[in-house]
Formats: structure tokens, C-alpha cells, sequence
């Protein structure tokens, strides 16, 4: 919650240099606000937040139940402000990020890229040459990281996402600073034609024609680029419109209406908040960090990832848990990226999870929510059917395993046992998506309509990927 989000105002002066300017501001807030509430400096505090909440976020407390706890969206570098303060404002109980980006680009970006294909197929029309060519792709920058439990030591330092990238190409395009003013919608970069399927083929021409084992000239390591490219170019129905970086199976263009500015600038609203009246809200701008430059974001500060095993140290040494969270849908912070993020950091004393992710856990109805495993004071949770937001499962998520204390895919650590037992096809890197792909005007529901490929192109691909899937990871 840097000065300057939400609805604090600032000055050109006001902004903070970097994340630890942050993270001290914010607990001069906790310090501030339990001086108003003093109640609030012995009630439990869950530091919770999503996306950039895995390096800062705009925060507001919600009334959930217990009465005894609050909820409130926070992020790593708070946390270990919190750690380092001598007598800290208020007491810590637990630490949430979903779909947070706590690495740096190449971890939750451009690792993932192969295993976002593998769980959703439709993205390359099911073909087996675009999947080969990712793959050797991924390779190539070495992105192809290898999963044991427990790790068997640090990944290695990953390529630069512009590593052999054609500088004076499509870099303003694709960086994420524009892919966050195209409001999480990445638009294909040339019009689509009757000739597409022909432009696809000589697309493939083209790879069969490169030299064996050459990194594209022109995306380099940004590979996730090149399949956003790719999908809006020659894949139906991406290729109407746009494609939704934190919603695969949801290509309605236009999407269905979501701003809140009429919302948030309602006077009643912002009344209601104590909230400023004399600039209006918006829901994105570039923070000038202090005017750093050249930076994701404008930030200078390392990613979240660096001190993650002293963060974890500290805080199973006080108490606090952690959990991580995915949606399983979204392509922009996929939960691959995270799940690479907790094999490379270490937490009990051991790097990495001891034990694949694999133990189902249901909603209230009884229904496959996704996948749970808990180990050593760290909790990672992979929703089903779930982008960058989550469904109304979410509810019984926080409830059991963020205000709860539900052992569901515990690790008993003396016996290697699971709570909840474990699911052999869930222990694969990849949880599949749904088969229906959404388009249409999101605008009118009666418009929208869905695509399913015919159980023929299904049944080839899983006798393909069943094979393709071997020599990975």
C-alpha cells in the first residue's frame, strides 16, 4: 500500500523510493491505527493480498468472521518489516498471497508457458508441431525446470525474458506495463484475415524451415509473449478479439463490464470510507516509485523470491504461517511460477515441498475444489476452474485453511503420511483445464456461446501428450 494507491493522494514528493520504504510506511500505519483502536494490537492480523500483493497492494481491513481476527490485503515486504521491528503494532497470525508475483519476470511470466499449453491445449488449436515447438523453445531458455521432492538444490539463475530478443522490435508492445492498461486483455497484433489458416501454415513453414534448436529472433526468451501472440493470431476464438491473460477459457470481446470507477467515485462511497473528495479514484496509473526507471513496474526493488527462506525462518520462529494460493485458469501469474518459488526456497529446514501436491479438497457441496498440501508451516492451494480471481469456493478456503486450521494434505513429517490422502493423477505438474472455451459480446448473455474441439482432436492430443510429457520436467 504505497502512498498513492487506492485512495490516498500524494504529491510529486510523496512517493515511496522502493518496497522497504513501503513496507516501513505501512507499519507506521498499523502503529497509527492501533493508537485509534488499541484493541486491534492483540487481535490476530492475517496479512493477506493478490497479483502484485507478492510485492505490494492497496489495502482495506474487511469484517470477516471470527470476531476475534481481521483481514486485511498485504504483502511480503510488509511482513518482513514487521519481523525486523523490535516491538511490532500489532500480532501476526498468518501471511496470504494469491497468484502472487513473488518472483521476477522469468519465474512467473515465461517458466509456466508449456504447462499453461499442456492445460490448456486449446490455446494452439491442439496441434502437436506448435506444442514441439514451445517445448524446444522453453528448452533453449533454459526454462525447463525440474521438479524433485525434496529439491535437490537452487535452480539455476534463469535467462533475462529478453535474452536474444530483437530490441528494436516489439518490446513496448509487449511489456506489462501495456498489458495492464489493456485492462488484463492482450489484442492480437494484426488483424485477422481469411487468409489466417494459410498465414498459420507458412507460420509453421517458417519453424521447420529454422535452423534445429534456434531461439526465435524476434521474441528471444519471452516466450509467453510469443504465445499470447500466437493464439490471437491463429487460434479460434482468440482470433476475434482479444484473449483474457487472467481467464484462459474466457474469450467474450468485449468482456463483460467490471469497472468500478462509478462505484468507488460515488460520494456516498467514498463518505461511507472517510475517503478523499478532492481527486477521483482510478483503477490503474504508473507508480513513479521515486522515479525509477528501467524497471518492472518502475520498481527497483529485488523480487519477493531473494528472501523468502529468511521470511519463511522468521516465521515459523513466531508463529505465523504461510499459504500461497493459484488459480489454475490464469496465464499472466500461473501457479507453476509459484509452485518454482516454494521448490527453490526453504522452510523447515528442508528446501522445497518433501512431497508432490496431490490431496483433493471440496467446496461446502462436495464438489473438487482443487488441490491442497501443506507442509512444515507452508500451505499452497491450486484452484479448480479458477483464474486470477477465485470462485465461490473461496469462501470455504478461507475459512478452513486461512482463518481455520483444516489439515487436509498435512505431511506428517515422522511418517510421510497425508491427511486427506493423495490422488495419483493430481501429482502430475499439471491439473487440466475445463474443454470449453467462451466467446462472444460480454456485454448481452445472449450473445456469448462456447466451443468445444470434437472428441476425435481430443482423443489425439492425449495419445500425443501422454508421450510429449515424458521427456519434460
Amino acid at each position: 500500500m504505497p502512498v498513492g494507491t487506492g485512495y490516498s493522494t500524494s504529491d510529486a514528493t510523496g512517493y515511496v523510493p522502493d518496497e522497504d520504504q513501503m513496507g516501513e510506511d505501512f507499519v507506521q500505519f498499523l502503529s497509527n491505527i492501533v493508537k485509534i483502536f488499541p484493541s486491534l494490537a492483540k487481535r490476530p492480523l492475517y496479512l493477506a493480498g493478490e497479483s502484485y500483493a507478492g510485492t505490494y497492494a492497496h489495502c482495506t481491513y474487511n469484517h470477516l468472521p471470527p470476531p476475534d481476527g481481521c483481514l486485511t490485503r498485504l504483502q511480503p515486504y510488509i511482513t518482513k518489516t514487521i519481523f525486523s521491528t523490535a516491538n511490532p503494532p500489532v500480532s501476526l497470525r498468518k501471511i496470504i498471497v494469491g497468484d502472487g508475483t513473488l518472483g521476477d519476470a522469468a519465474t512467473f511470466e515465461h517458466v509456466p508457458t508449456l504447462t499453461t499449453i499442456e492445460t490448456y491445449p486449446q490455446l494452439i488449436g491442439y496441434d502437436p508441431d506448435v506444442y514441439n515447438y514451445f517445448k524446444t523453445q522453453e528448452h533453449l531458455c533454459g526454462y525447463d525446470l525440474n521438479f524433485t521432492y525434496p529439491q535437490n538444490g537452487h535452480f539455476p539463475t534463469l535467462k533475462d525474458p529478453s535474452f536474444g530478443f530483437n530490441r528494436e522490435g516489439a518490446r513496448s508492445k509487449l511489456s506489462l506495463k501495456t498489458l495492464a492498461k489493456q485492462s488484463s486483455r492482450y489484442q492480437a497484433s494484426s488483424d485477422i484475415t481469411k487468409r489466417q489458416l494459410a498465414r498459420r501454415e507458412q507460420w509453421k513453414r517458417d519453424l521447420s524451415n529454422r535452423a534445429n534448436g534456434t531461439l526465435d529472433p524476434w521474441y528471444g526468451c519471452s516466450i509467453y509473449f510469443e504465445l499470447l501472440d500466437y493464439v490471437t493470431n491463429f487460434t479460434f476464438p482468440w482470433t476475434l478479439g482479444e484473449i483474457d491473460l487472467y481467464d484462459i477459457p474466457d474469450a467474450l470481446n468485449p468482456e463483460v463490464p467490471s469497472d468500478p470507477t462509478a462505484f468507488m467515485n460515488d460520494n456516498r462511497t467514498r463518505t461511507a470510507l472517510h475517503a478523499p473528495t478532492s481527486k477521483n479514484w482510478t483503477d490503474l496509473f504508473e507508480f513513479p516509485f521515486g522515479g525509477a526507471a528501467n524497471f518492472p513496474f518502475g520498481d527497483p526493488s529485488p523480487a519477493p523470491m531473494v528472501f523468502l527462506s529468511e521470511l519463511a525462518s522468521n516465521a515459523s520462529a513466531q508463529g505465523v504461517a504461510i499459504v500461497f494460493y493459484s488459480g489454475n485458469d490464469d496465464s499472466l501469474v500461473a501457479h507453476r511460477g509459484t509452485e518454482t518459488v516454494i521448490q527453490n526456497m526453504t522452510f523447515g529446514g528442508v528446501q522445497g515441498f518433501t512431497r508432490p501436491p496431490a490431496t483433493p479438497w471440496s467446496d461446502d457441496e462436495g464438489n473438487f475444489a482443487g488441490i491442497v498440501h501443506q507442509e512444515r508451516n507452508l500451505t499452497f492451494v491450486l484452484f479448480k476452474g479458477a483464474g486470477h480471481l477465485v470462485p465461490k469456493s473461496a469462501f470455504v478456503f478461507v475459512r478452513e485453511f486461512v482463518l481455520g486450521s483444516n489439515q487436509t494434505g498435512l505431511v506428517n513429517n515422522g511418517t510421510g503420511s497425508v491427511v486427506g490422502g493423495e490422488s495419483a493423477p493430481l501429482e502430475a505438474d499439471v491439473m487440466p483445464g475445463g474443454l470449453a472455451i467462451f466467446y462472444g459480446d460480454g456485454n448481452f448473455a445472449t450473445t456469448t456461446a462456447s466451443t468445444i474441439a470434437p472428441s476425435a482432436t481430443l482423443a489425439a492430443w492425449s495419445e500425443f501428450i501422454a508421450t510429449a510429457t515424458t521427456t519434460v520436467n
